[in-house]
């Protein structure tokens, strides 16, 4: 019914359609609200978890030989003596506030623990997220430019054998060849002096960072040949050819990106599994950083530090995975724009 005639017959007229919100807006909503769910539900695990290990933090501190008096005391200054749901309560609002609790350990806050930590580790992963991603998404180009050739065969056979080796094989070749036995040009451990962070000693970095960077580059190598290769083959990759554009402009313009979308969840990967490895090359090099602090944590039991740093890794992996599905969306041009 057109508006003119609604006005003659006296019926109202339609009420405008509410406009579809964006695409790129409703995913990150979506996301964002997911990750909310996806955190409290990993902190009741978490908390869950701490509170089932045999024994509890009192014994832990006061070691066996303290008297009862002496285990009930602490109990009480540690809120063990409440239910569990007013511990998690208590637990979970000091996260919420900032002020996590003290570390069983040695007394100190927690955050004063974790904090430089988790900056020596966001360092580490960052720096050796980006060379591996510049230098695998490179690999992976020319490999798909060159495809059935020997540099294309070469190099899926050394990915592959890269690949099978555990991060601690890959770092103590590389002291032994750089540190040690072959050559003595790089520090073979990661020592910083107290108050001091990675940024300011680079050359504590570079075993460490070329450590992740040999065990992740394969695996972004691959992916990205086998994006490219399926985008070389596509019939826009073709009609491009014909023309006779250069083969840079073809690659650049055309192949890599409509390749990019897997390339960018492969990333993505990439930079969750550098989360999860940076806690057995922190422990070979000594590197003072969240993995290393999690070792520590775990060896003296300290239960809040524990549930900071798993806390904070699950706020990591949630980050990153919203930030991925945004740029994988932003990469594909048939979804991001709304219809």
């Amino acid at each position: 019914m057109s508006l003119n005639t609604a006005l003659v017959s006296g019926a109202a007229p339609p009420r405008p359609r509410a406009a579809a919100p964006h695409p790129v807006v409703r995913l990150i909503v979506q996301r964002v609200a997911l990750g909310v769910v996806t955190l409290a539900v990993v902190s009741v695990i978490i908390f869950a978890a701490t509170v089932a290990l045999p024994g509890n933090a009192a014994t832990a501190i006061l070691g066996h030989s303290a008297t009862p008096a002496q285990l009930h005391a602490l109990e009480v200054q540690l809120h063990l003596n409440r239910s569990v749901f007013d511990q998690y309560g208590s637990w979970i609002g000091g996260i919420l506030t900032g002020n996590p609790g003290r570390s069983l350990a040695n007394g100190l806050p927690v955050w004063s623990i974790v904090g430089p930590a988790a900056l020596n580790s966001a360092v580490l992963v960052a720096v050796s997220g980006v060379i591996a991603s510049i230098v695998g998404v490179t690999l992976g180009v020319v490999a798909a430019l060159r495809k059935d050739s020997l540099f294309d065969h070469a190099s899926s056979v050394i990915a592959l054998a890269v690949t099978s080796l555990p991060e601690f094989v890959v770092a103590i070749t590389l002291i032994i060849l750089f540190a040690t036995v072959v050559w003595q040009v790089l520090p073979a451990v990661s020592l910083l002096a107290p108050g001091t962070y990675a940024w300011a000693n680079p050359r504590e970095l570079i075993l460490p960072v070329a450590t992740l960077v040999i065990v992740t580059v394969p695996y972004i190598t691959r992916m990205t040949r086998a994006a490219m290769v399926e985008a070389l083959a596509s019939d826009y990759v073709e009609m491009a050819r014909l023309k006779g554009m250069p083969v840079r402009r073809v690659v650049l313009a055309h192949a890599l990106p409509n390749a990019i979308a897997p390339v960018v969840q492969v990333l993505g990967l990439t930079f969750l599994y550098l989360a999860g490895g940076i806690v057995v090359v922190e422990y070979v090099f000594a590197f003072p950083g969240i993995g290393q602090s999690l070792v520590n944590a775990v060896s003296n039991r300290d239960v809040p530090v524990i549930q900071m740093i798993v806390l904070l890794l699950a706020g990591f992996y949630v980050l990153v995975n919203i930030i991925t599905d945004v740029v994988a969306l932003l990469a594909t041009p048939r979804r991001r724009l709304p219809r």
